[in-house]
């Protein structure tokens, strides 16, 4: 009995943990990052804020992914490209196109091609590379994305007004394992829990579905994005339909959107147009020969006209011309050229080739036709070219849309996301199913007659749905032995799009310990079923080693015993979980292999007809049954027995060892040596956030008060003496900075502008004081002439009524006594305030005057209240009943009522109902005239005593 009440108050305890963190977690904000190859947009949801985009310090929707170096002191966005125009090798942009890359990757010598002037280095322990700053600092893509991720959690903080750590994040739908594990952590070095990496397609196509949930039925609803970025293109079919779907045992329908198909090219965008246009400038202005030295050997030239190049390609997506000017280019020599739209199109002829490749593509790995494509959806900056969209025209059946917001429709998208898998929030549900873009498979080698043989299983086959999880099955090892994770095959994509992947081979794993674990299970004569390798491609389509475990299964004879209490208490916990099931798990949901799926038992349909058909099926061979009984007792005890056997499923963990292969992310003392690296970036900036506001206090606070002393205000409120020591400790500390004090630290800043206030604090009080002074005795003076005005009115009220029926002669006096000090307090103050020279202390500070008259307000509140809920007695004679009737007829016939004077009695006050009449008048139901109800009504109605009870405002009220 002990053991069930602890295990019912571990449960008890559990769910209050639950009920308690889930309270405290609803306050949270979450945030969505849209992390492109040339900007990043930041989106927040917080309580009682919708979906919104943060914005950074300069108020824009957008920040330039860029990140610079100079001078010890570090800028991001439209800072860092100001210091890229200075200093190019110092200043770090489209980052993200190399997260991942080994030196030899195309990716990366396209990169170098584009920007010569970086200095780019292998790290061969790990198979990637580094910039090179100067001879002892290098930053690796990981750890410069990781400082941008920061800032745009900065802005989503600063937004929301709360620290924010939850994220999820946007990938190019392109990315491969490496690629997406150095992305997750970046965002681990940046302090950024992921929630999900959501492929940017399946964001925009979220975004899209959630504002047009209402056309989605049960009918599959096909749509292309296409989207032409800085770097890439990617052209995705996806379908839109609600589907019913059983959880937790209710039948929901729901919204779903489907990747079906994905088309993209690494290398077509806006970036590449850009370069041909730098380079075509570059050509120009050598051509004038204004110079010896050519712009390509000058990096801060060529930066110029990149940036130059950058501003004329926005331009002639909607002027057919636009002039390109720089002013001192290089050698001081100025350049200005007028360029074409024509001639840009003929300098990027062949990219525009290229534009319906992505197309053709997703539409082959999509099974499907033009035809049944409702709508071409236009995304990203670089489908505003008018080639562009008259290519796409050309090879498409259906009119391009062009209804979505193509900077922010990523980052809302992803942001809804977050909101769905935070815990602090409940929105309408949108499932989204990604796809598997590289194949992956598993190789292993088997002996077949002596000899070695290699096997391939697929895993995950092209366009598999994801998350899900799969169990790969050996059957035929009893010793160590290893397989490997690879890449399938990729013929689908063009040969420049395969070898950018890098190395095919993901990870090697060795399996130790089966020889061990199969004579253990033998000896308790249990039969092998195979060695199975649990894996799961997770939110982010990231394939994970989850366990692998010998099964095998044996026969029991043996009896079930009942479940001991904390085996129920392990089993009512589980329930408890899985009722919620804890979204940051990886694969939540086991999808079993076709051969483990058995045949369900059906229960007949109508129960009480089969009893009755067996009922007479008994009766007709009761004379079979009777004979049957004389079978031998030895074969009846065997069956019993071969009945209770039960089959018994034994997993035995096996060691698995995982050797990653290909370009490596941080680990060991080089990932704390990076989080190191980046923690004091992160406090020098703090430090030099910190000094830059304290010196602009004191610039500020030394200015306002040279200028305040100039007014005639501030003159005749200091003395002599106070405003020449002001004066000349200004003068002193502005000196101080412009010659030996700019580079002083904070605390000496902060420590000089709390002496000048010291200097100031009298003389600015004062001004205060003046300043409020009149509009505060303007306001005393209305309140006393109003208090004595309700005075005369409650001597008046109070005559009438014969006086202690509504005010009591003690309240009256103690109101005239409340006007006669504050009276007596008015004049004194405006005595000494006329006689004390402005540049003296002042005696009475306008928050005693405030205080005298909140005195004098509440007394009055308090009667006023009183007066409110008062009504006059109406007294009736009940005695006569002829009287009565007579009343009431007279009433009937539209008379005027008039209530009958005044009972000279008390007993016959007491039997008088109290009319409990509201302001608005409204007429009541009369009760019974008895004593004991009358009593009642008369103590529910008494005036309140409570002086503090009222807010309303004294004077609207007289």
């Amino acid at each position: 009995m002990k053991v069930n009440e602890l295990a019912m108050s571990i449960i008890w305890l559990l769910l209050i943990t639950i009920v308690t963190f889930i309270g405290h977690s609803n306050g949270v904000a979450v945030m969505s990052i849209d992390m492109g190859s040339e900007s990043m947009k930041v989106a927040i949801v917080s309580p009682g804020v919708p979906m919104e985009i943060a914005l950074n310090k300069e108020t824009k929707r957008k920040t330039p992914v860029t990140i610079a170096f100079r001078n010890g002191e570090r800028s991001f966005g439209e800072d860092a490209q100001v210091v890229g125009i200075r200093s190019p090798q110092n200043s770090f942009s489209y980052i993200l196109d190399l997260l991942g890359k080994s030196i030899d990757n195309p990716m990366v010598q396209l990169y170098t091609k584009r920007f010569p002037y970086y200095d780019i280095v292998s790290d061969e322990e790990r198979e990637i590379i580094a910039f090179r700053l100067d001879e002892n600092t290098t930053y690796t893509p990981e750890e410069l994305l990781a400082q941008i991720l920061h800032k745009g959690k900065e802005f989503a903080e600063n937004s929301a007004g709360q620290k924010i750590s939850e994220a999820v994040i946007t990938v190019p739908g392109f990315f491969n394992q490496i690629e997406r594990r150095a992305l997750v952590q970046a965002a681990d070095l940046a302090g950024i829990k992921v929630l999900q990496l959501i492929n940017d397609y399946t964001a925009v196509a979220l975004n899209y579905g959630i504002f047009r949930s209402k056309e989605i039925n049960d009918t599959a609803h096909y749509v292309m994005f296409y989207d032409m970025g800085a770097s890439s293109t990617t052209a995705t079919v996806v379908s839109y339909q609600n589907v019913k779907t059983k959880e937790k045992g209710f039948v929901e329908t729901n919204p779903h959107v489907t990747i079906l198909g994905v088309g993209y090219d690494r290398t077509l965008g806006g970036l590449e147009v850009q370069i041909r246009l730098q380079h075509h400038l570059a050509k120009e202005f050598d051509a004038l020969n204004k110079t010896s030295n050519s712009v390509f050997s000058n990096p801060r030239a060529m930066a110029k006209l990149f940036k130059e190049a950058g501003r004329v390609k926005n331009v002639l997506s909607a002027n057919t011309d636009h002039f390109a000017q720089i002013e001192g280019l290089i050698d001081e020599h100025d350049f200005r050229v007028q360029v074409t739209r024509e001639k840009l199109e003929e300098l990027c002829a062949d990219l525009f080739e290229r534009v319906a490749n992505p197309v053709k593509i997703a539409l082959k790995t999509s099974s499907l036709s033009m035809d049944v494509i409702s709508q071409v959806v236009l995304v990203g900056a670089g489908t505003r070219m008018p080639k562009v969209q008259e290519h796409l025209s050309q090879y498409l059946t259906v009119e391009l849309s062009k209804n979505i917001n193509t900077d922010e429709a990523a980052a809302l998208g992803a942001v809804y996301k977050a909101a769905d898998l935070s815990k602090g929030f409940k929105v309408k549900k949108f499932v989204t199913k990604d796809a598997v873009l590289f194949p992956i498979q598993i190789t292993f080698d088997r002996t077949v007659d002596n000899r070695v043989k290699q096997v391939k299983k697929s895993l995950f086959s092209r366009m598999n749905p994801y998350p899900q999880k799969k169990i790969i099955t050996f059957n035929k090892y009893s010793e160590t032995f290893k397989f490997h994770i690879n890449y399938a095959d990729l013929d689908y994509l063009p040969s420049h799009e395969i070898v950018v992947i890098g190395n095919f081979n993901l990870s090697t794993i060795t399996l130790s310990g089966i020889t061990e674990a199969l004579d253990k299970h033998t000896k308790d004569g249990a039969e092998s079923k195979g060695i199975k390798a649990h894996f799961a491609m997770d939110d982010s389509g990231i394939l994970n080693l989850v366990n692998v475990e010998l099964v095998s299964e044996k026969s029991s004879s043996t009896p079930d015993e009942e479940e001991g209490t904390f085996s129920i208490l392990g089993s009512t916990i589980s329930k408890l979980f899985a009722g919620s099931e804890d979204k940051d798990k990886e694969g939540k949901t086991e999808e079993p292999l076709k051969e483990d799926i058995k045949p369900v038992h059906e229960e007949p349909e109508y129960p009480e007809l089969q009893k009755e058909t067996e009922d007479k099926t008994k009766k007709k061979n009761e004379s079979t049954i009777t004979e049957d009984k004389m079978v031998n007792k030895t074969e009846k005890v065997e069956k019993e027995k071969e009945k209770k056997a039960t089959i018994v499923t034994i997993k035995e963990p096996i060691k698995a060892d995982e050797v990653k292969l290909g370009p490596q992310i941080l680990s060991g003392s080089k990932l704390l040596e990076s989080r190191d690296k980046l923690h004091q970036l992160d406090v020098c900036d703090f430090e030099k956030a910190k000094r830059e506001t304290a010196l602009n206090n004191l610039e500020t606070f030394i200015i306002d008060a040279q200028q305040k002393l100039e007014s005639e205000e501030y003159a005749v409120a200091a003395t002599s003496q106070e405003a020449e020591n002001i004066l000349k400790a200004c003068s002193e500390v502005s000196e101080w900075l412009y010659e030996d004090g700019f580079s002083a630290t904070a605390e000496v800043y902060e420590e000089k502008l709390s002496d000048l206030r010291k200097l100031t604090n009298d003389v600015y009080e004062r001004v205060y004081e003046h300043r409020e002074r009149k509009e505060v005795l303007k306001g005393m003076a209305s309140m006393l002439n109003a208090s004595t005005t309700f005075l005369n009115n409650m001597r008046n009220l109070s005559s009438k009524f014969n006086s202690s029926e509504i005010f009591t002669q003690v309240e009256i006096d103690t109101l005239e006594k409340f006007i006669n000090e504050t009276q007596e307090y008015y004049d004194t103050f405006v005595k000494s305030f006329e006689e004390t020279p402005l540049h003296e202390p002042v005696k009475y500070r306008v928050r005693d005057i405030a205080n005298k008259m909140a005195l004098l307000d509440r007394e009055v509140k308090y009667l006023i209240n009183k007066a409110k809920i008062w009504r006059p007695k109406q007294e009736f004679t009940a005695n006569n009943t002829e009287s009565t009737n007579e009343n009431a007829t007279n009433t009937k016939e539209g008379s005027e009522f008039k209530p009958i004077p005044k009972a000279s009695t008390e007993s016959q006050a007491e039997k008088l109902p109290h009319e409990n009449t509201s302001d608005n008048a409204e007429v009541q139901n009369e009760k019974p005239l008895d004593s004991e109800d009358s009593s009642e009504s008369l103590k529910d109605n008494e005036p309140q005593t409570n002086r503090e009870s009222t807010e309303e405002d004294v004077h609207q009220e007289l």
